[in-house]
This record gives structure tokens, C-alpha cells and sequence, in this order.
């Protein structure tokens, strides 16, 4: 079915081929209808098959065609990261190119004077973090009571986030006739049951299996020990056929040193984590899309909104504690039909999650050995065990703690001692 026989209005259908869109994706042609009947709707598909699409071309087109009824915001995106709200206010950008709608974005990490300020000039439509939203509307709340379409993006990320109080907040805030919709690749039945409190009578639409990453991305893992993970990442990326990896760290520390390391190696790479600036992650996503950088290091929460074509290898670093997260790390390659391969290292103290990983898809990934690598020995200092000293050894040397890092009181104490030997307090 082409873009034309979905119903959308004449301007909108002019900036899709604009874009160069030809074809809908699957979620695309099952959601546009029936958001254009003003039907609340749960849409779930897979990471990559153009889920932003399918809810913010109806969303534009019945803005077009239906005059706003009260001066104010008539449609909220919410999602949960700051890079995905530039992700999603590029799109809108891209889709609204023939009308004339104001757009604001809402975001943590930069000045509120400006996200302010668009809200006092008046917006059609804002994409926000429920968070600084919450923070900016709080005695601005007649600012909401004019919106017509509602959308949770991400929803499952959002609700495991910790943002149920802050959503719940702000949909106590809208009036009660309004189109609620909510997409996300993966949907768990209890956080169906949560969404349903502030949706009526949805509709779901569902793509595929939840649990299913895309079909044209090739999975396998390789065993490796801990202290052998840099190594086995840096003799991968001598392969020149890795031209854009994504490589996902559990923490941001841990993110910091793998950079560091590649960057030793003389390796480009960027990070992307919590606590990086907001200009620092901007700046490493845009680089990283250029193709300034050949790695970028990210952590889960802060990989959300990536949303870059043609990433190659998507390399599960510390495998993943969630059988979504790893859904959703692989799902940044292969997006749109593309080909690319996911490569997941386990290290003994993994096999737990795997196993779980393998009963929520349903199969069993592949594993396989790295050609030309060997593990490097375990130069790290052996644990020493506790226990009688041995009586042939020599005693250990006596213990000088430094001056600058004792409290003041201890210090009196130890230099008073070392003064007066025979000296008792107590006598």
C-alpha cells in the first residue's frame, strides 16, 4: 500500500516524498488509519521498522486538517532520554517542512530560559523528558489543559526509568478528551496494565513477536574472560569491514575506560553516557553519524536515542543484565531492512543471563571463536588468602600512616606516642 492510499493530508504527503519515502513499513500501514479515527492506540514493533513515522504523520496530518479549537499546546511527545527528543524533533522538522507549526523541545541538561520562553510564545507541539517538563509546567498548568493527542514513546524505557510519578503528574493535568498513543519495541503485560489507567479503550497493534530483534541482524557471542575483553575489542576492530560499531558498556566508568583504551590504540572513538554533558553527547552523536568517529561507547540509558543509519556492528561489551535491554542494543543495526551483526561477550558470570535471554527469544544464539586471538594472562595481583602468617617469612613492615590523610585528633594522638613512648593517658 503506498503513502497515498493511507489517508494523510495533502502537505504531509508532499514532505514524505520529499524524504524520500516510498513504501510504509509494516506498523506504518496498520497505525495511520487508525490513529486518523482518533482511536487511542498501543503499537509495538520491532527497534528500526519506523515507529516515530507512524505516529507523527497522522499526528501532523489531523493537526493540518483540524483547526486548533484553543490558543495553546495541541500535541505532547513524550520519550525518555534527551538524545531521543532531538531524534524525534528532527523527524517532526522533516515531516512538518510545509506547514506552519511551532515546535518546542523540553530536555534536561541545558537552561530552562529558552524552553521557558517558547512556552510563553506559544508552541503547537512539544517533545519532552517527563522530568523537566513536570519542573516547567509546575504552576504553568492551564498550559496543558488545551491538548488534543498525547504520545509515549519508548513507553518501556520511560516506566523502567522511574518516570510513572512524573507521567502520572502530567496526565492528571490534561483534559480527559484527548487521543492517547503509545509505541515502544517492547511492551511487558504489566506495563500493559499500568498504560491502560490513562488510555481508552486502545487498540493494539503488534508486529512481530515482542521478544523478536530484526531478522537481518546476524547474532553470536564469544566466550572471554573479564580481563580479556579490551583485547579481544581491539583485535575485532582490525577488521576494516567494522566501519561503524556501537559498543555498549553497563556503566558509564566502565564506558570511559574502553574509550580510553581504543583511544591508545589510536582507534576514534566517543561516549556517550549520563554524565557527559549535554553538549558532549550532542556532539558525539553528530560525530559518530558523520563518520568522524569509528566507535561509540554508550551506555543503555543514554543509547536510546540513537538513531543512526548504516551502523555495522553493535558490540555487547558487558552483556546485558535484561532480555530487553538486549533487544533494544541490537535493534540499533539492521534498522530498515539493513544487514548488520550483533557480538556479545560472555564471560563466566553471564551464563545466567544468557540462558534467560534464550528462553525470552525463543532460540538459541550462536557461539563461536575468534580466529587469531588468544587470551592474554592474568597480570592482575593473585588474591591473597587469609590466614596464619607464615613463620618463615619476614614480619611485615610496621605501619606509618600519612599525616595529610588522618583527622586532625588521631594525628595529635599517634605524634604524641611517637614523642612520648612510655606515656599512658589512661595512668
Amino acid at each position: 500500500m503506498p503513502f497515498q492510499q493511507l489517508g494523510l493530508a495533502e502537505p504531509i504527503h508532499h514532505a514524505v516524498k520529499d524524504a524520500g519515502y516510498t513504501e510504509p513499513t509494516p506498523i506504518q500501514t496498520a497505525a495511520i488509519p487508525v490513529i486518523l479515527q482518533r482511536s487511542d492506540l498501543m503499537g509495538i514493533a520491532q527497534t528500526g521498522t519506523g515507529k516515530t513515522a507512524a505516529f507523527v504523520l497522522p499526528l501532523l496530518s489531523m493537526m493540518a486538517t483540524q483547526p486548533p479549537q484553543h490558543r495553546g499546546i495541541r500535541a505532547l511527545i513524550m520519550v525518555p532520554t534527551r538524545e531521543l527528543v532531538v531524534q524525534v524533533e528532527e523527524n517532526v522538522h522533516t515531516y512538518a517542512r510545509h506547514l506552519q507549526l511551532r515546535i518546542a523541545t523540553i530536555f534536561g541538561g541545558v537552561s530552562e530560559r529558552p524552553q521557558i520562553r517558547a512556552l510563553q510564545q506559544g508552541v503547537d507541539l512539544v517533545v519532552a523528558t517527563p522530568g523537566r517538563l513536570l519542573d516547567l509546567i509546575r504552576g504553568r498548568e492551564q498550559s496543558l489543559r488545551t491538548l488534543e493527542f498525547l504520545v509515549l514513546d519508548e513507553a518501556d524505557r520511560m516506566l523502567d526509568m522511574g518516570f510513572v510519578p512524573a507521567i502520572r503528574q502530567i496526565v492528571r493535568l490534561l483534559p480527559r478528551q484527548r487521543q492517547t498513543l503509545l509505541f515502544s519495541a517492547t511492551l511487558s503485560r504489566e506495563v500493559e496494565k499500568l498504560t491502560r489507567e490513562f488510555m481508552h479503550n486502545p487498540k493494539l497493534i503488534e508486529i512481530g513477536r515482542r521478544s523478536n530483534p530484526a531478522e537481518t541482524v546476524t547474532q553470536y557471542l564469544f566466550e572471554v574472560s573479564h580481563h580479556a575483553k579490551s583485547s579481544l575489542l581491539s583485535h575485532l576492530l582490525k577488521n576494516e569491514a567494522m566501519k561503524t560499531v556501537l559498543v555498549f558498556s553497563r556503566t558509564k566508568h566502565g564506558a570511559d575506560r574502553i574509550a580510553r583504551r581504543l583511544e591508545s590504540l589510536r582507534i576514534s572513538c566517543a561516549t556517550l553516557h549520563a554524565n557527559r554533558s549535554q553538549n558532549q553527547r550532542l556532539r558525539a552523536l553528530q560525530d559518530f553519524k558523520t563518520g568522524r568517529v569509528r566507535v561509540l561507547v554508550a551506555t543503555d540509558i543514554a543509547a536510546r536515542g540513537i538513531d543512526v543509519e548504516g551502523i555495522s556492528h553493535v558490540i555487547n561489551y558487558d552483556f546485558p543484565r535484561h532480555p530487553e535491554d538486549y533487544v533494544h542494543r541490537i535493534g540499533r543495526t539492521g534498522r530498515a531492512h539493513a544487514v548488520g551483526e550483533a557480538i556479545s561477550f560472555l564471560a563466566h558470570d553471564d551464563f545466567a543471563h544468557l540462558k534467560t535471554l534464550e528462553r525470552f527469544l525463543g532460540r538459541g544464539i550462536l557461539r563461536r571463536k575468534v580466529e587469531g586471538f588468544s587470551e592474554p594472562a592474568n597480570t592482575a595481583a593473585p588474591h591473597r588468602p587469609l590466614g596464619p602468617r607464615d613463620p618463615s617469612a619476614p614480619p611485615p613492615a610496621p605501619y606509618r600512616p600519612r599525616r595529610d590523610t588522618m583527622p586532625w585528633r588521631l594525628r595529635r594522638s599517634y605524634q604524641n606516642k611517637r614523642r612520648f613512648p612510655g606515656h599512658d593517658r589512661s595512668s
